[in-house]
């Protein structure tokens, strides 16, 4: 019996996540997930918890948008955005959360020194659309707007 739920549990769950990745998927705020067996903590807000807690500083970001151009179906593309900390403090970045699971994040984790940069790398997997796509990254860092978001837009033909 518990296994058959567990099965069931784990079904779902990799349809929902399929599901999110489609271009005309449902808006988040509609999204209905049954969220009995999910964990109580929101990584992101530990997240940003976490980089809040640290001293504060400033940041340069070489660009918070990025185009791919027009890419063909299933290509992946990568992206490095530069970091640099204008502060006085040291920049620590504790987590790159981007918006869906087409694309992963790589970046600089040790403390970024004042004047110094870091970099923020998003490899984005096109293989699950077509046309013009928007997507996003959350940077949560010990800086006063945070999250940073990054951006990156492609055009995607068969």
């Amino acid at each position: 019996m518990k296994s058959t739920i567990k099965a069931l549990a784990i079904g779902f769950l990799v349809v929902a996540m399929a599901q999110s990745c489609k271009k005309k998927s449902e808006p988040a705020d509609q999204l209905h997930i049954d969220t009995a067996m999910a964990s109580p903590v929101n990584p992101n807000e530990a997240a940003a918890k976490e980089a809040q807690s640290k001293p504060l500083t400033n940041v340069a970001i070489s660009e918070d948008t990025f185009d791919f151009g027009t890419i063909k179906k299933g290509d992946v593309k990568s992206h490095t955005y530069e970091i640099t900390n204008t502060g006085t403090n040291p920049l620590i970045i504790s987590q790159v959360s981007p918006t869906c699971g087409c694309t992963v994040s790589e970046f600089t984790k040790e403390p970024i020194l004042p004047g110094k940069k870091g970099k923020i790398t998003l490899k984005f997997n096109s293989e699950n659309f077509e046309g013009v796509v928007h997507k996003t990254a959350n940077v949560f860092a010990n800086v006063s707007k945070a999250p940073i978001a990054l951006n990156f837009t492609a055009n995607i033909k068969k």
